[in-house]
């Protein structure tokens, strides 16, 4: 009887031993994948797995290792491995009970190729138990990788490059000046004064004006008179008076013997603190910052006149080096310089362009319409002007345009070693990066390329290959592009995406291709169609491309027959 005994509970410790030292199979019931589908956001495939292992699967001395592995054509890559063990093992794991089991989360990222898109996310496990091996099967969790976001690459072609401007001015306004000083108290206009060298150059700018209408034109001339601001405010404005219309009256001498008629307009101040203010600034003079506070402090002149001659420590020097700047009449020459028309440019541009000004051979390719002519002239630029960087710019945007990237990086290059701060140099080396796939080094130009008009578009780009949805769709703003269209896909507003891709004003395959996706994430089966037809019409590579997207994967039946 004892023997008997002994059997049964034999058998049913041997049962509990092989119950707690045997692992079973896990299916993909017991995980959960975020997001459900995949998606690749600035270079990378991030995921979450929630698991659960189930009540009496752990067993008590197992450790469990687990590891999500991407698997696709022509290769695989492993993200983060996670270890778990059991109630009687020892360590810093996480710890999963026999009897209740236990939930856990992993997070992985993995480095996104684009074959991925075609692909499968599986859980590998590598198992012990008291250092024997168990052979646990993988559980396959997630299939395909979602790659729109990816599409910035070759939607950033659709941005346009940043154009470095002329600064050409048909019309420049001219301005020659000339002085006449008087005495303290004074306001006769002295010989020496009248037949300054100021004063001759004054009247040989004003012959000269005057003989060359045909590229300059005479507005008026300014008289500008000033007392200094010591003394009585009555006698400083009788003084200004004065010599305001001593010196209107000279000028109006000269422009009379000269048979020049203009405008004279004649104004004059009292005391001119202003200037006062302004020498004093500029000066060497001791306890210049005391003066300076004393003007900020009061505004009466009066209170400023006298508390300045309190400070008797400077106030000679006052006298003798600034005061007397300020007693004097200021005359201005006003005339506009009238540069060549637009015939003119463009007729120099055929004959001899080395007449010409970098400002006018830059506004000479405003002026014709292609672009090899545009290129003929920046080229031309380039070589009489090999110091400015805004030709090779300008011959890297129509090289961008003209999708011949790596002749567009030359001219970057040339144009950086000229100017490396330009903002339109780098907003387009920021493009160009974004093209090859270098986030990285694309943010970095960008930031240097704030000032150049075409950088809140491109940095619309960025901010889709870093996956900032919402404010890509801000920076694009009202640009009707295939990127603008891109950011507006990924922030799911694919009404505003559909009516940008109608207004872009010339389509390509991208244009239609993106139409494609609007209509696959509308469920609208016949647009989908209609506009991979159109897409793979001008770009082929594109079948295989939406053969594999995860995009149109509940269409991939029908995708065969295009």
């Amino acid at each position: 009887m004892k023997k008997i005994h002994f059997s049964i509970f034999a058998a049913a410790l041997l049962m509990l031993c092989s119950c707690s030292n045997k692992l079973g199979e896990l299916s993909s019931k017991y995980f959960a994948v975020t997001p459900q589908l995949l998606e690749a956001v600035n270079g990378e495939v991030p995921v979450t797995i929630s698991g659960t292992f189930p009540e009496k699967f752990f067993p008590k001395k197992a450790v469990i290792t687990v590891t999500p592995v991407l698997k696709y054509e022509g290769g695989s890559v492993s993200g983060d491995a996670y270890t778990f063990i059991g109630e009687k093992v020892e360590g810093n794991s996480q710890t999963i009970a026999y009897k209740t089991g236990g939930n856990f989360t992993m997070k992985s990222t993995f480095d996104y190729v684009p074959e991925m898109a075609k692909s499968e996310l599986y859980l590998e496990f590598a198992a012990k138990i008291k250092n024997k091996t168990k052979a646990m099967p993988a559980v396959k969790v997630a299939d395909g990788v979602l790659a729109t976001a990816e599409l910035y690459s070759q939607t950033t072609t659709s941005t346009k490059p940043a154009y470095a401007e002329d600064a050409f001015q048909r019309v420049i306004k001219q301005a020659k000046q000339a002085n006449i000083m008087f005495l303290i108290q004074q306001t006769n206009l002295r010989w020496s004064e009248i037949n300054s060298a100021q004063m001759k150059e004054f009247t040989e700018t004003l012959k000269d004006v005057k003989a060359d209408t045909k590229n300059k034109v005479l507005d008026n001339v300014e008289v500008s008179a000033y007392a200094s601001p010591d003394g009585e405010l009555s006698l400083n404005d009788r003084l200004a008076t004065l010599r305001q219309n001593n010196a209107k009256s000279h000028v109006n001498k000269i422009l009379k013997k000269n048979k020049v008629e203009t405008n004279v307009d004649a104004k004059y101040t009292a005391e001119d603190w202003e200037g006062f203010q302004e020498l004093v600034a500029g000066s060497n003079i001791p306890d210049k910052d005391l003066i300076l506070r004393v003007l900020s402090m009061y505004n009466d002149p009066e209170v400023r006149e006298r508390e300045i001659k309190n400070i008797s420590a400077v106030y000679g020097e006052l006298a003798e080096e600034i005061l007397p700047q300020l007693r004097r009449a200021r005359l201005t020459l006003n005339y506009q310089l009238i540069g060549r028309s637009d015939e003119e440019i463009l007729t120099a541009i055929k004959e001899d362009a080395s007449v010409l000004s970098v400002e006018e051979l830059l506004y000479a390719a405003t002026l014709v319409e292609t672009a090899k002519e545009k290129a003929a002239i920046y080229n031309t630029t380039a070589k009489l002007f090999p110091n400015d960087y805004r030709a090779y710019n300008n011959l890297a945007q129509l090289a961008m345009n003209d999708g011949d990237y790596a002749a567009a990086k030359n001219f970057l290059e040339k144009a950086a070693k000229l100017n490396a701060t330009a903002a339109e140099v780098n907003t387009n080396l920021g493009m160009l990066a974004l093209i090859e796939g270098n986030v990285a080094d694309a943010e970095n130009y960008l930031v240097k390329g704030t000032d150049a008009k075409a950088n809140a578009a491109a940095l619309g780009n960025l901010y889709v290959a870093q996956g900032q949805y919402e404010r890509a769709v801000s920076a694009f703003a009202e640009t009707k592009s295939n990127a603008a269209a891109l950011a507006q896909i990924m922030a799911e507003d694919y009404t505003a995406a559909k009516s940008t891709l109608a207004a872009v004003e010339t389509p390509d395959a991208y244009t239609y291709y993106l139409n494609a996706i609007v209509g696959a994430r509308t469920n609208n089966a016949a647009m989908v169609a209609e506009n991979l037809v159109k897409a793979i019409r001008l770009d082929s590579s594109l079948r295989e491309k939406a053969l594999n997207d995860a995009e149109f994967r509940k269409y991939a039946a029908s995708l065969l027959n295009l």
